[in-house]
């Protein structure tokens, strides 16, 4: 099975994220995703701004702040 195609792009927040793991399928757009980046979780939240990107629409999604994962 194919991997679903990108629907939303990952904007802001640290540069340890890499432009590949910024493109992302997300099923609810209307929640906000964390990214497990090192020893802390990256949060986004979603926008109502759309971008064209290689022939795909995508939802924006802005950093907004980082939690450290509990140890």
């Amino acid at each position: 099975m194919a991997a679903p195609e990108p629907n939303v792009i990952l904007q802001g927040g640290p540069s340890s994220v890499s432009e590949e793991e910024r493109l992302r399928h997300v099923d609810d757009t209307a929640a906000k995703v964390r990214l497990l980046s090192g020893n802390r979780w990256e949060h986004f939240d979603p926008t109502t701004r759309i971008i064209r990107q290689n022939g795909r629409d995508l939802l924006v999604f802005v950093w907004s702040r980082h939690t450290y994962v509990a140890e």
